[in-house]
């Protein structure tokens, strides 16, 4: 994997409780150092003999087989489009890509290729909350108020934003009858002034259950454009992707001219899905990268970029009034399996664009695929992987 510096302020990493011991397994080949700010440099760059390590396993080299002949047989017959990566502790092992990014100009997919992430866009926005909390820029417990003094809503806290159990309307289903003009693209600003102006009535009160909700995570991005004084796409852009060197990751703007291997969405014929007005929404989705990139966001997650106490609380379950395996913590899914293992995931599915980004922390395994061809059996994928990774236990990931 190639080199990633990330800036951190110095942690302090006594006394860690043993499941976050567990998700930092790679940080024992940090090697640490000051720059002239005084903040720590973590250099990720895994050596020779450690990648040797894994990739000449055994164990490595029976999973690579059937990690090939399962996407061979099996994921390419679902007519998957996209690209499938598998890395053990930052370590690839399987990396393919198959299918167009477009259409039109029939140009293959490969490790430039950039799909938009869908839902697992929300990852970055809860860490990006997260990020502003660990500096003091804001609380959890923050009321929406302090943010919007004229949000009609009462009662709800950035907490419940990130863990879905504000109650609010999904802006999904309700702008359709709201936004008069949709040939113009709704924006994170105007869907705030329209749900303050026609108050869409709340599917439950506050904090009483989990309730997947999009408006959520596009209420959280403007928190950060709010608090940062930056947009959201130039905050992500200076605070994940530039640091952790994701060079082919951005914040998706429809208004603007489509990048270099900026895949176009496609209906499962292959035919294109076009954007819509929903489209100028970001936070709830937006983010497009790769699968390489993504590697380096899941690793930057057990190098110390962010504390260790912030990682318990983003990986802890929120909802808890039903018993089962799935769960919700602060901007990531869960499946929290009878022995006690944690799965930290999320999926994503806009138009014709599904997406996996699964992280088996207990042995810092990471499943990554991306399509831009409308494909459930991306999803389905999941569990079948898992078992050739050694996680047969847990159920089958949803959608979203």
């Amino acid at each position: 994997m190639k080199r990633l510096k990330v800036f951190v302020y110095i942690l302090t990493i006594s006394g860690i409780a043993l499941y976050i011991s567990g998700c930092q397994s790679n940080a024992a080949r940090e090697k640490k150092s000051l720059n002239t700010a005084g903040e720590a440099v973590y250099d990720l760059e895994e050596t020779a003999a450690e990648k040797a390590a894994v990739l000449n396993s055994p164990t490595t080299k029976r999973q690579q087989a059937e990690l090939s002949d399962f996407f061979s047989h099996k994921l390419l017959r679902t007519g998957f489009n996209g690209a499938m990566l598998v890395a053990k502790k930052g370590v690839v092992i399987f990396e393919q890509y198959h299918g167009i990014e477009d259409y039109q100009s029939k140009m293959l997919i490969g490790e430039s290729s950039s799909f938009q992430l869908a839902s697992v866009s929300k990852t970055f926005t809860g860490m990006g909350i997260l990020w502003l909390m660990e500096r003091g820029q804001l609380n959890l417990e923050d009321t929406l108020q302090r943010y919007f003094p004229t949000f009609p809503y009462m009662g709800i806290t950035i907490r419940m934003l990130l863990n879905h159990r504000s109650g609010l309307p999904n802006y999904l289903y309700f702008s359709d009858s709201l936004w008069q003009n949709q040939d113009i693209f709704l924006t994170n600003a105007e869907l705030l002034r329209m749900m303050e102006q026609h108050k869409p009535p709340v599917q439950h009160q506050p904090n009483t259950h989990f309730q997947y909700c999009n408006t959520n995570f596009a209420l959280l991005a403007s928190i950060i454009e709010r608090v940062s004084g930056q947009k959201y796409p130039d905050f992500m852009r200076h605070t994940f992707f530039e640091p952790l060197g994701m060079t082919n990751t951005f914040v998706f703007d429809p208004t603007s001219t489509k990048r270099p291997h900026q895949t176009t969405s496609h209906k499962y014929n292959l035919r294109p899905e076009p954007d819509t007005y929903l489209d100028g929404v970001f936070g709830d989705k937006g983010v497009y990268s790769t699968a390489q990139d993504m590697l380096k966001w899941d690793q930057a997650l057990y190098s110390g970029f962010f504390k260790p106490e912030t990682l318990q609380q983003a990986f802890t379950p929120y909802s808890n009034e039903k018993p089962g395996v799935r769960n919700y913590g602060l901007g990531w899914r869960l499946m929290i399996n009878p022995d006690s293992s944690k799965i930290v995931y999320h999926n994503g599915w806009w138009h014709g664009n599904n997406t996996v980004f699964c992280r088996l922390v207990q042995d810092s395994t990471t499943i990554i695929i991306l399509g831009n061809k409308y494909d459930r059996g991306i999803y389905q994928a999941v569990k079948p992987i898992r078992a050739i990774m050694g996680h047969g236990d847990g159920d089958e990931e949803g959608e979203e």
